[in-house]
């Protein structure tokens, strides 16, 4: 079972439902990304391993900056405004969890400044969550 939801959160298409006002926003998110979102989607574009990742995905009441329907994984890439979040975070990712995707977390610090250590967190991820 993909997604661990009941059937009145999820599409006729068996997607996850979610606010529609939230498109316009991700669409805003996607056109607009901080210098750390950049840069993670450039690799996760050239880098997905074969898995088809998107940017700005809208999931229940929430906007997840990077995300793999066929992982359920979620790749959040976290500003400093983030640590004024905590409870939204944790309120978040306890949703998430429900629904069998799971998700981590980098700083737009370490991006920015440590490329190799996110590489060094993420690729062992994607390969315990492979399927195949």
């Amino acid at each position: 079972m993909k997604y661990l939801l009941d059937v009145e959160a999820k599409t006729k298409r068996g997607n996850i439902k979610y606010l529609d006002n939230l498109r316009a926003i991700a669409r805003k998110n996607r056109n607009n990304p901080t210098q750390s979102e950049f840069i993670m989607w450039q690799y996760l574009r050239k880098n997905s391993f074969g898995y088809k990742f998107t940017r700005q995905k809208p999931i229940f009441r929430f906007v997840l900056d990077f995300y793999c329907s066929k992982l359920l994984l979620a790749i959040e890439v976290d500003g400093n405004s983030h640590d004024l979040k905590s409870d939204y975070d944790s309120e978040r990712n306890k949703y998430l969890e429900r629904m069998n995707i799971r998700t981590i977390r980098f700083t737009n610090d370490e991006v920015l400044n440590n490329f190799f250590k996110v590489k060094e967190k993420l690729l062992p991820l994607i390969k315990s969550l492979d399927p195949l």
